[in-house]
């Protein structure tokens, strides 16, 4: 019950005034315009990853990035491994196939890439799920256990870069960070 009911009860029978009409067919315009826009983007705007996805039980992806690190662990000049605190550095091969795993609280282990050159990155999660972001590049992908996501990674640029997850994990979430090396 309103205080001061409207005349017409019948209020959406009632015509709509042009400059209401107008803005209207802007709202709607807009939005079809920035629907089709997102999808033409992905294809044009080299912004958006196009990843692989398959199903990969966790210790079985586990396995895998164990197998690839004592593979490809880098050595010094005295035949030593290279550690970074107490995490291999990794030298996989160039086009080759890298592996990240996600894991509480750590990404493992270090990738040491060379720029210019592609390589075939698979992400995945031994318990929850984890935020992926490579910072300072606009790369961020959701991992989750059981989900093996590979992407094509090319880096531009040498340096270190930090991985971070940006998904509340747990308790350690804020220590929960990672490496990437790229070299001349």
């Amino acid at each position: 019950m309103a205080i001061t009911p409207p005349s017409n009860r019948l209020w959406w029978k009632e015509p709509i005034h042009g400059i209401e009409l107008s803005w209207i067919i802007i709202a709607f315009l807009w939005g079809l315009f920035m629907f089709f826009f997102m999808i033409a983007w992905h294809f044009i705007g080299n912004q958006n990853l196009s990843t692989e996805t398959y199903k990969v039980k966790p210790e079985r992806y586990v396995e895998r990035v164990e197998a690839f690190a004592e593979e490809y662990q880098a050595v010094d000049d005295n035949g030593d491994p290279i550690e970074e605190d107490g995490v291999p550095v990794v030298r996989p091969p160039v086009g080759g196939d890298a592996y990240i795993l996600a894991r509480l609280w750590e990404f493992w282990p270090i990738l040491e890439l060379k720029k210019g050159e592609s390589y075939r990155i698979h992400l995945s999660s031994a318990d929850w799920q984890h935020g992926f972001s490579l910072q300072p590049t606009n790369i961020n992908i959701s991992v989750h256990p059981e989900y093996e996501h590979v992407l094509t990674l090319t880096p531009t640029e040498a340096g270190v870069f930090g991985i971070v997850c940006n998904e509340f994990c747990g308790i350690g979430h804020h220590t929960m960070t990672g490496r990437i090396h790229v070299v001349e």
